[in-house]
């Protein structure tokens, strides 16, 4: 049952792509969370920075994974932590990177007469 889960140390993962690790203080049937001693986790390669949020509550809709974490192996680990300044300036130039890849897909998408929708107008319909 859930309550055995409750002040365990769990793993989220939002619909937005944002994980968080915290300690499961409720839950409910519609899996709204409320998380204590959270803190939002930033993958980068093989790097990974913890961002301390405190208290978080999550509506249920956004909850994709939630998992419990398993103390004993949560050191054993390939990634290396870096400062929180580190992992927003690594994950800042991989979003660049992305979108600078992004231009050029459509630059020669369009060099080749084909138009793509543009991401912003997808969520219209």
């Amino acid at each position: 049952s859930l309550i055995q889960d409750i002040d365990k140390k769990h793993l989220v993962l939002l619909r937005d792509g944002r994980t968080l690790i915290g300690y499961l203080r409720s839950i409910d049937q519609f899996a709204n969370l409320v998380l204590h001693q959270t803190v939002e986790r930033i993958h980068v390669g093989k790097k990974y920075g913890d961002i301390p949020r405190g208290i978080f509550v999550v509506r249920g809709e956004n909850v994709v994974l939630l998992g419990e974490i398993d103390l004993e192996k949560e050191s054993d680990t390939p990634l290396q932590q870096v400062s929180i300044e580190e992992i927003l300036e690594e994950q800042r130039v991989e979003q660049q990177a992305k979108q600078e890849s992004e231009k050029l897909k459509v630059q020669a998408l369009k060099e080749r007469g084909l138009s793509v929708p543009r991401a912003d107008t997808l969520d219209e319909y």
